[in-house]
């Protein structure tokens, strides 16, 4: 299989990244997989190879938007953040909680409870 390292347009996907992005609600999250899922494949990519490929696209995407998107609202499979850094993952963290996210024991978020539906109100 192929490796990608970046969707053949990255300015294209990036902002349909940052348009869901935006309109996750505050106090949920979603993942980077479902954000993926939420966008047809790149002309010319199989789906199968776009699955494998879609969620790590949406997390260079989160970690390179713009101040109006919430970032802080995208999390992976497991609720939980994924570090970059010490200080950007505490910040992260911290967002969330003022949204009033909460975090179990184990630093993972409830994704019935606070994982987003996809659907607009």
């Amino acid at each position: 299989m192929p490796s990608f390292s970046s969707p053949p347009n990255p300015q294209a996907f990036n902002q349909q990244v940052w348009d869901i992005a935006r309109k996750i609600p505050r106090g949920k999250v979603a993942t980077y997989g479902q954000i993926a899922k939420m966008i047809p494949p790149p002309a010319g990519l199989d789906g199968e190879t776009y699955l494998e490929f879609g969620a790590l696209w949406v997390s260079g995407a989160v970690a390179s938007s713009p101040d109006d998107v919430p970032w802080q609202r995208v999390v992976n499979s497991k609720g939980e953040i994924s570090e970059r850094n010490g200080l950007e993952a505490k910040r992260h963290k911290l967002l969330l909680k003022e949204e009033g996210v909460v975090f179990g024991v184990r630093g993972r978020i409830d994704m019935k409870k606070f994982g987003w539906n996809g659907k607009i109100k």
